[in-house]
């Protein structure tokens, strides 16, 4: 092709990703036909590249079709014509025709993208299918009747393509040219002169397509005429177009539709029948029709990637020559029926662990000749790998890194890289590449737990294993060795190192001593692990050990409280209702958790059927309403227990007095002691209290002497200082009148004579429980007192404590 004009153009355009690879783009522009080892560009000076680069980098081309028209010259960094190049063939009717290459560069990886343009010229002259088109012509046809020629057909494209027809002789007939919606025209030639059989029989015209080249090319088909007598209805079909939608996996004999034409003649000249009219292209081969009922079904095998849609020409004739035509216009759906194609263009096998983010490892190809969301393709690789895919530009894809490496982790990986369309069902491809991580050192011991706690029981013995906390070293040998560490803190001001000690070989955590949970519930500390390496890595670790309780303390009972000799009653009315509130049992545990918990049982009772105590508040309820056969004194034993394993607990026992008046509680308890001990202790009371009675005088007569004293020189000294006095009472104290301290309670005064059934009583102001409380050895004084000492046994008390 010397000896023809070329006009080369060149685009040129270098675009620099992020990626450690360098991706250009040149456009070449070159006619078709031109001759082998014919100059197309020279690459490495459109490229700036050195020419000694393609040698030393290897560089490789590479097609998608892998069909090798262009070649390298490497020696030259030229691109040069190795297989002689037919637009026709190569790319048919579309435009624009161009070959896309890839070129690869190696150490480092480097990746091009040229695209070769290949022009067309008029090297195609148009020509018919047929040589030669008969007609039979009824004389009867009217003028206007249209009759459809062959198209003619040239390979070329653009202005070399087909442009123009002329029909010779125009006496009797005149062309008609109408264009379709795919570019090409349908050709029609048009009865404009009434025919006469008589007058000419036959009619012989030449159809010439002429396209527009320099010079231009032209072909002939000879239109041969023969004239019919007397029939002038010609077939009408009912539409004129149809339209079909049919996916490209429909097998043969699919039916697509069915066309239908009518001839208004009878007999002979009524009888239509069809036939398909397409002749430039393989319409015919791919459908069929029923000459007889139009009936058009698939014969071939359609693929929507080499043609989306067919125009099927049919004509309806009858036997007396006078035709119609409709157009079939089939749209053909894609399915997803083509699998990805994965080609890997370039690849490294190792890659060191601290290699940065973004290095590229692979580059792949990616083909899927599908269309539309068939046609899209993602491409991804496993989960919890290091690397990601990038989309480098369309159909590449890169492989890079996209986090940190670790050898210790993963000395290899097997990278599964799956690429998929969007199809429905999806379709795909895979392929597996291996890739080594070379090794740096670089791991601290890692603890199992980013924190430890561990429980302990109190009052453990000095040396006991409490746990052991572990830590793993994911690098090798010595730097893999891992010893423990005790960290310097104190708790509560004392070296942690009295509390604990850690094995420095094994991590076990031994207790040096032995806890109370009641002094110490729980401290911190940390343990350093550090490798054998050089040098040294290690991390830390925070121990929460937590001292867990043991049930080692019985409940304590806080109300009723002990009196000493005195008997202490709780008054119920004998107008009481159920559920009436006799007093409240109250207990402590010092214990925690469930140890702690506790509950309150009713033990003994006087009559069971008259009281109840809560499980939970220990409360003491009647359970029925007071009668008067109900016993003034009713004795009630309660034990309170915890929740512990085993369980402790302690026992109170509360009397109620029954009664609506102070005389018949008194009465009632006096006789019991009366009646009981009156005459065997008669005397030794009268004794005892005549000495009790000397011994208060004597005691009360020295405080007083001696808070007289005292406040004499308090005053003293308070009337030669400037600093206020501040009055100090006790909690759950106040002050009386000025004379001395009280409980936080009402008090009630009994006077007695010799005779008890006569005394008499006063009251002080009400409260919320009446509260008796009797001495019973002779004539006294009731008070009420609330006390939390612990009480002493006595059989004859009213109240008592047993600790189990």
């Amino acid at each position: 092709m010397s000896d023809r004009t070329m006009r080369r153009q060149v685009l040129f355009f270098i675009s620099i990703y992020s990626l450690s690879s360098v991706i250009g783009q040149v456009t070449y522009s070159i006619p078709e036909e031109m001759s082998k080892g014919a100059l197309v560009g020279n690459i490495a000076q459109d490229l700036g590249l050195d020419v000694r680069r393609l040698k030393t980098g290897k560089a490789r081309i590479y097609t998608e079709d892998n069909a090798e028209y262009i070649e390298l010259n490497k020696d030259r960094g030229a691109l040069l014509v190795k297989e002689r190049i037919d637009r026709e063939a190569l790319c048919g009717q579309t435009t624009p025709c161009a070959l896309h290459l890839q070129i690869t560069l190696e150490d480092p990886i480097e990746f091009f993208t040229v695209t070769v343009e290949i022009n067309d010229i008029n090297d195609n002259a148009p020509s018919f299918k047929k040589d030669e088109m008969k007609f039979r012509i009824s004389e009867s046809a009217v003028i206007g009747a249209k009759f459809v020629l062959e198209r003619a057909m040239d390979l070329d494209v653009g202005v070399n393509g087909l442009q123009s027809y002329s029909l010779k002789p125009t006496d009797n007939f005149h062309l008609k040219l109408q264009n379709q919606q795919d570019g090409s025209k349908k050709v029609e030639m048009v009865l404009q002169k009434q025919l006469d059989r008589e007058a000419q029989e036959q009619f012989s015209l030449a159809l010439t397509a002429i396209d527009g080249g320099d010079p231009q090319l032209s072909g002939t088909m000879r239109i041969e005429i023969s004239v019919l007598d007397a029939n002038d209805n010609a077939p009408v079909f009912t539409q004129e177009v149809y339209k079909v939608t049919v996916a490209e996996t429909a097998q043969k004999g699919t039916i697509l539709c069915t066309v239908s034409a009518l001839d208004a003649d009878q007999g002979s000249n009524g009888r239509v029948s069809y036939s398909i009219t397409n002749t430039l292209d393989d319409v015919p081969v791919i459908f069929q029709i029923d000459e007889k009922n139009g009936v058009v079904a698939l014969s071939g095998n359609l693929d929507y990637e080499k043609a989306q849609h067919y125009e099927i020409h049919v004509q309806a004739s009858d036997d007396g020559g006078l035709t119609d035509s409709c157009k079939i216009i089939v749209e053909v759906t894609d399915t997803n029926d083509n699998h990805p194609s994965i080609n890997v263009m370039s690849k490294t096998n190792s890659i060191s662990e601290d290699s940065k983010p973004g290095t590229v490892v692979t580059i792949f190809n990616v083909q899927d000749p599908d269309s539309g969301e068939n046609g899209k393709v993602a491409c991804n690789i496993g989960d919890n790998m290091p690397f990601l895919m990038k989309t480098t530009s369309k159909k590449f894809f890169s492989l890079v890194t996209d986090s940190d490496l670790d050898r210790e982790r993963a000395s290899e990986y097997n990278i599964s890289v799956t690429c998929s369309d969007e199809g429905v069902p999806s379709l795909s491809s895979s392929v597996t590449l291996t890739l080594q991580i070379s090794d740096v050192n670089d791991n601290a011991p890692v603890f199992e737990r980013s924190s430890y706690e561990a429980y302990i029981i109190e009052n453990n013995t000095p040396g006991l294993s409490i746990f052991t906390v572990r830590a793993r070293d994911a690098d090798w040998n010595q730097n893999a060795r891992v010893s423990y560490i005790l960290e310097d803190s104190s708790v509560n001001g004392v070296p942690v190192s009295s509390y604990v000690s850690v094995s420095a070989d094994s991590g076990v955590i031994h207790a040096v001593r032995s806890f109370d949970y009641e002094q110490i519930k729980d401290f911190h500390f940390r343990v350093k692990a550090q490798d054998g390496g050089s040098p040294p890595l290690s991390s830390n670790v925070s121990v929460k050990i937590m001292i867990q309780d043991q049930n080692d303390n019985p409940p304590q009972v806080l109300y009723p409280v002990q009196t000493g000799g005195s008997v202490v009653a709780e008054m119920v009315p004998r107008s009481a209702d159920v559920g009436y509130l006799v007093t409240k049992v109250v207990a402590v545990d010092v214990d925690s958790g469930q140890n702690a918990w506790l509950s309150y049982k009713l033990q003994k009772a006087t009559d069971r059927a008259l009281f109840e105590v809560g499980l939970q508040n220990g409360e003491i309820r009647t359970i029925r309403q007071v009668t008067d056969k109900d016993a003034v004194k009713q004795r009630l034993t309660v034990i309170v227990e915890d929740n512990g394993q085993p369980s402790r607990s302690a026992t109170v026992i509360v009397n109620v007095a029954v009664a609506d008046s102070f005389p018949e509680v008194l009465s009632e308890f006096t006789d019991f002691h009366h009646d009981k001990e009156y005459n065997d202790n008669l005397t030794f009371y009268l004794v005892l209290a005549l000495a009790v009675v000397s011994f208060l005088f004597i005691t009360c007569l020295v405080v007083i002497i001696s808070v007289k004293i005292y406040r004499w020189r308090q005053s003293r000294i308070l009337y030669h200082s400037s600093l206020p006095v501040i009055p100090y009472y006790p909690p759950r104290y106040s002050d009386t009148l000025g004379t001395g301290t009280l409980p936080h309670v009402y008090n009630y005064e009994v006077c007695r004579t010799t005779d008890s059934r006569r005394s008499d009583c006063k009251f002080g102001g009400a409260g919320g429980q009446n509260v008796l409380i009797m001495d019973p050895s002779s004539t006294g004084t009731m008070q009420r007192i609330q006390s939390e000492k612990s009480i002493l046994d006595e059989p004859d008390s009213p109240l008592e404590v047993r600790k189990h």
